[in-house]
């Protein structure tokens, strides 16, 4: 503390004391000319001109920075001379200069946020709108080919009745999924915490997903505890956690590949569960983006096969919202491996509970 008052008023002191040197010697010289020295009264106004003298010089000094800082915010555009605070201006050039670098690199990193975020919006309308836009337009076109005409022939009008009730239910895959990641990322979405036995719903995606693995001949192979896996989470989302996962491995597995889905022991409190393909695998600069929201991986590819490009996102949510956490890992041409963890169920919870939790994205 004290060397910042020294700093901060070191010019005031040096200055002050100057000028109570002058004005003393001038009226000890007075006095020699005309009167007798008292020493006492010499003193006693030696300090009440230096008192007087810091207080009004860094009073003045400080008011003269200020105006002069303010005069140099109001001719840069990038700085806002409404946010110069008078009480924070001192006499000490080098807090002033780090304070306005301060400023200015606050400002720089707020518009590179800005830009991001600007960026963020851009790119995610122009996903939203082509992934709503194959449906729309599929849709569109068999109902103009109807009512152009094609509607008095009962086998066209079927097989396109049929399509564009396949390009309605796209669409409301698509909706479904955006309603639900929107209600994920502001906690609107009430999660149903429960224990249950995570071997059946393992078991129970693997005979859902059975079809997909078995079009692109993919093996499915479950490795888990014979024992009962006792977690305490929403069996529901972590059902469309693991259906997510698997379904992905599937839609970027290569033909006659595998899926290995296995659970062990992370610690104490919690399991750790893994899915692990042998597909195309992820490029490395891609991994830092795989779960945002419509981020494709392979865009011609992954278009053939469905889905709404938010089922990783979801994913990452739904385990942010039971304050999980999900890695993955890839080499290129090898496979991917995701890992996320579930608490244990504890042994003296025996009553279910429900719970609201907050999301950040």
């Amino acid at each position: 503390m004290g060397t910042k008052l020294k700093k901060t008023y070191k010019f005031a002191f040096y200055t002050s004391s100057l000028l109570t040197l002058v004005l003393s010697g001038l009226i000890v010289i007075y006095e020699l000319v005309f009167h007798t020295v008292i020493w006492s009264s010499v003193l006693i106004y030696a300090l009440v001109c230096f008192i007087a003298s810091f207080f009004i010089i860094q009073y003045r000094v400080e008011h003269f920075i200020y105006r002069r800082v303010k005069s140099i915010y109001n001719s840069v555009s990038l700085l806002d001379a409404a946010s110069l605070r008078k009480d924070s201006i001192t006499t000490d050039m080098a807090s002033l200069k780090a304070e306005v670098e301060k400023f200015a690199q606050d400002k720089k990193l707020e518009i590179e946020s800005l830009k991001v975020r600007e960026n963020f919006r851009k790119e995610f309308m122009g996903n939203i709108s082509h992934e709503l836009k194959t449906p729309l337009f599929t849709v569109q076109g068999y109902i103009m080919t109807l009512l152009d005409g094609a509607i008095k022939d009962k086998k066209v009008r079927k097989k396109y009745l049929k399509r564009a009730s396949k390009g309605v239910d796209r669409l409301l895959y698509i909706v479904k999924d955006l309603d639900m990641i929107t209600k994920l990322e502001t906690g609107d979405m009430t999660l149903f915490r429960e224990d249950f036995n995570l071997n059946e719903v393992i078991e129970n995606v693997v005979e859902l997903i059975e079809m997909k693995a078995t079009k692109k001949n993919i093996e499915v192979e479950v490795i888990s505890p014979e024992d009962a896996v006792m977690v305490s989470a929403d069996q529901e989302r972590i059902q469309q956690v693991l259906t997510n996962l698997i379904v992905n491995s599937i839609k970027y597995g290569n033909r006659d590949g595998y899926i290995k889905v296995s659970v062990e022991e992370f610690n104490e409190d919690k399991y750790s569960i893994k899915v692990q393909d042998n597909g195309i695998g992820i490029e490395e600069e891609n991994l830092p983006r795989l779960f945002e929201r419509f981020f494709r991986v392979d865009k011609s590819g992954s278009r053939k096969e469905g889905g709404s490009g938010l089922g990783l996102a979801i994913v990452k949510h739904i385990l942010e919202a039971h304050e999980e956490q999900i890695t993955a890992t890839s080499s290129f041409g090898e496979g991917s491996t995701f890992i996320f963890t579930l608490q244990k169920t504890k042994p003296t919870t025996t009553k279910e509970t429900t719970s609201k939790l907050g999301l950040f994205f």
